[in-house]
């Protein structure tokens, strides 16, 4: 039993070391010892087993992340189906309305960016490929909730912190049930300054041949400009458009 539990936190301590690499950029083996609470030379051993595997990389007296996570990440995306056509239709309807568009897959209870392009008016949000977030407070996140299998859909549910991330995030259980079934009627999911302040989006599912969810597109934009007409009709037509050629693209692939 000891030796599986020095196991995990051998593991853990390699992680710890990999995120703060991450949030903080280059660190030494000095400011790792600091931050971490742990020896030299326990920094030092897991910093040369990181480096020996590609993950890290030293540059004079610090250490930084290197490439191979990007190069996984890489693989992960084309690995996604129809991922180039997911790319041509981000591209498309970023280009046609000018608003920033996403394309979105769900991990356990989080929502993650696997693409994302600015159409010229588009105003800068943060999101970019890579980025997470909770799952139940964007567009394209509740469009991809809503389209879950029953059971699964009220699993997670039952299981979701509903956290606060923006002005008017949905954070009673109820309320979001009623506006996911909502969403389903429609086939499209609004997100009225859920996720950020002052930013409206809409977002629909896209399903794969087996009926499973594979993401769901969005486009966002600034409130002021989201709105009315513009945000009731004119971009549901464009999302829904997008996901349904999308999905016909996948069903005769």
């Amino acid at each position: 039993m000891g030796k599986s539990s020095s196991k995990v936190k051998t593991t853990e301590t390699s992680f710890d070391i990999v995120d703060v690499l991450y949030e903080q950029g280059g660190q030494t083996v000095e400011e790792l010892e600091t931050k971490l609470g742990l020896t030299n030379s326990t920094v030092h051993r897991h910093l040369t087993t990181l480096q020996g595997r590609g993950y890290v990389v030293k540059d004079g007296s610090s250490y930084r992340l290197g490439f191979k996570l990007l190069t996984m990440g890489g693989k992960l995306r084309r690995d996604v189906t129809a991922y180039p056509m997911i790319k041509a239709k981000v591209d498309s309807l970023a280009e046609q309305t000018n608003e920033r568009v996403q394309f979105i897959i769900r991990e356990q209870d989080e929502r993650v960016y696997l693409y994302t392009q600015t159409g010229e008016s588009a105003v800068q949000t943060g999101a970019y490929t890579g980025r997470r977030g909770p799952i139940h407070s964007s567009a394209a996140g509740k469009a991809i909730i809503a389209n879950l299998p029953k059971g699964e859909r009220n699993r997670l549910l039952d299981a979701l912190d509903l956290s606060k991330t923006g002005p008017n995030t949905i954070i009673d259980r109820e309320e979001l049930r009623e506006e996911l079934r909502e969403i389903r009627e429609r086939g499209y999911s609004i997100n009225l300054e859920e996720s950020t302040a002052g930013v409206h989006a809409v977002g629909a599912a896209v399903r794969g041949k087996n009926d499973e969810v594979v993401g769901a597109l969005s486009i966002s934009g600034p409130a002021t400009r989201l709105k009315g007409d513009r945000l009731e009709r004119e971009l549901p037509d464009a999302v829904l458009g997008a996901t349904n050629e999308l999905e016909l693209h996948i069903e005769h692939a």
